[in-house]
C-alpha cells in the first residue's frame, strides 16, 4: 500500500472508528453537559479533560504510525505490512485502544456520568475479546518470531513505565 493511500485510509477508519466510539457516542449520551457539581468535582473535571487530551493524542500518534511506519491502516481489511513496535507501541502493545477508553474515561469525569464509565467498561471488554481472538492470532501468523517477541516484552493493557527496545 502506498504511503498516501495508507495516510487516506487511516483517516478515513479514524472518523468510522475512534472519532465515533470516544467523540460521537459519548456526546449522543450526554450530550456534554456538566453533570451535577459538589465539592472537589473541578480537579476531577481537570484530570478528566488531561485524560481525554492524552487519549486523543495516543490515539492520533498511533494512526499516524500505521500508516507511515506500518503502511497500512488500523482496519482490519487493510492491515499494516510492518510490525508497528515504536512510538507508544513500546510501552503497551494496544495504545489506540487504550487512547480510546482513556478518552471516555475523561469525559466521565469532566461529564459526571456514570454511563460513560458503564460504556467504557463495555467497549474494553469487546477490544478485549477482539484482540484475544483476532487481533493477536493474526498478528503472530503475519510476524511469526518477530510478533512473539514483542509480545513477550509489550504488556497488552497496561503500559511499561520504561519503553520496550528491540534487540538490534
Amino acid at each position: 500500500m502506498s504511503r498516501t493511500q495508507a495516510v487516506l485510509g487511516s483517516a478515513l477508519f479514524f472518523l468510522v472508528a475512534p472519532f465515533t466510539l470516544a467523540g460521537v457516542a459519548p456526546w449522543l449520551m450526554t450530550h456534554w453537559r456538566l453533570g451535577a457539581t459538589y465539592p472537589g468535582v473541578e480537579v476531577v473535571r481537570v484530570f478528566g479533560a488531561a485524560l481525554v487530551l492524552a487519549g486523543a493524542v495516543i490515539v492520533v500518534d498511533s494512526f499516524a504510525r500505521f500508516a507511515l511506519q506500518g503502511r497500512g491502516t488500523p482496519a482490519p481489511v487493510a492491515p499494516p505490512s510492518a510490525l508497528v513496535a515504536a512510538g507508544f507501541y513500546r510501552h503497551v502493545r494496544n495504545p489506540m485502544y487504550v487512547g480510546v477508553i482513556s478518552a471516555i474515561l475523561g469525559q466521565a469525569m469532566v461529564f459526571s456520568d456514570a454511563g460513560l464509565v458503564l460504556y467504557a467498561a463495555i467497549l474494553w471488554s469487546a477490544f478485549h475479546l477482539f484482540v484475544v481472538f483476532f487481533e493477536e492470532p493474526n498478528l503472530a501468523h503475519e510476524f511469526g518470531a518477530a510478533y512473539e517477541t514483542y509480545r513477550a516484552a509489550v504488556p497488552r493493557w497496561v503500559p511499561r513505565l520504561t519503553p520496550w527496545r528491540p534487540d538490534p
